[in-house]
């Protein structure tokens, strides 16, 4: 991430993305206080308008490229769900075509809004990074703009939910942030130091798909062989350097959740708050209530990234509730 990322650049970025959608809320919920221990902040991103925080990024992202580049005809990027939303609505409104690559077996929700979004929604490989490194070799092929996850821009428009929630609640102790290649939680500190705060940053990674979190253990970029987890957006097995490079200098911890923790979080989600959580969305409450102890009496804030959950999975996860849950 640039040392470039000024709060003039990211107060340009957030108009450029309010010009679009609405800042989100950010929502106190007692239930989660009672919970926790402490006093609890939600930033609703769940309630953007593709259901997720990625959008921001894309809108900054892609009306650069096309101001830089007024001829360029298509873009093309890799994706679980909720970057390819976000590049494909942005695309359309710049009248660019956009190729998505999703793996097999991906969320059938999520292909079908990319569908309907105007995008050429392409299956490919078993995960994540067999449909980075295909999207990679199309944009060779076809003359197509490749578009990572991770860059300056995408974390310059998503910085503005984080710029929202910090004027909003200004007194913050502490902020979870979940992590799949790195934007969301560069964002946040973006964010927090252009501002100029000292709330305690800490990332959020799935104990199936642990780079970031042993990443940030070794000091060194680790990845892994797999990242079979319900929480699509932290299903990243090869970290980004530059994202590391952020994490490493301004993150005070990353906190590993199970899988059961995150199906737990989720249906507490909805319980306490009646938003429906994507897996990913729902780790910051998982870490969270897996360090009540640490959090008694402080302010605490949960990113709620996106709510793009098949309906079918998310009703298995809210019928496995336990007595007691």
């Amino acid at each position: 991430m640039s040392e470039a990322l000024t709060l003039e650049r990211l107060d340009a970025a957030a108009r450029r993305v309010h010009a679009v959608m609405p800042p989100t809320a950010q929502h106190h919920w007692p239930l989660l206080d009672a919970r926790i221990g402490a006093t609890v902040w939600v930033k609703h991103e769940n309630h953007t308008p593709l259901g997720a925080f990625k959008v921001r990024g894309g809108i900054v992202h892609l009306e650069n490229l096309k101001r830089d580049d007024p001829a360029l005809r298509g873009v093309v990027a890799a994706t679980r769900g909720n970057h390819g939303q976000s590049i494909a609505f942005a695309a359309s409104r710049v009248g660019v075509a956009a190729v998505i690559v999703v793996p097999h077996g991906n969320s059938v929700e999520k292909n079908a809004a990319m569908r309907a979004l105007g995008a050429e929604l392409i299956e490919h490989g078993h995960d994540f990074q067999a449909a980075l490194e295909h999207a990679q070799t199309l944009a060779a092929q076809r003359g197509l703009r490749m578009i990572e996850s991770f860059c300056d821009d995408l974390v310059a428009g998503v910085a503005s939910y984080g710029l929202e929630l910090f004027r909003a609640v200004p007194d913050l102790d502490v902020a979870y942030v979940p992590i799949g290649l790195g934007s969301g939680i560069c964002g946040m500190v973006a964010a927090r130091e252009a501002l100029g705060l000292r709330t305690e940053i800490v990332g959020v990674v799935a104990e199936n798909a642990p780079a970031y979190a042993l990443s940030f253990a070794q000091r060194r970029a680790v990845s892994t062989n797999s990242a079979d987890t319900i929480a699509d957006g932290m299903a990243c097995r090869v970290p980004n350097a530059a994202a590391l490079a952020t994490i490493w200098r301004s993150v005070a911890r990353i906190v590993t959740v199970s899988e059961a923790e995150i199906r737990a979080a989720m249906r507490l989600a909805f319980s306490a708050t009646h938003n429906v959580a994507e897996g990913a969305a729902a780790g910051p409450l998982a870490a969270a209530l897996k360090e009540r102890a640490r959090l008694a009496g402080r302010r605490v804030a949960l990113v709620m990234s996106g709510g793009n959950v098949d309906r079918a999975v998310f009703a298995r996860v809210l019928a496995e509730a336990e007595n007691g849950e």
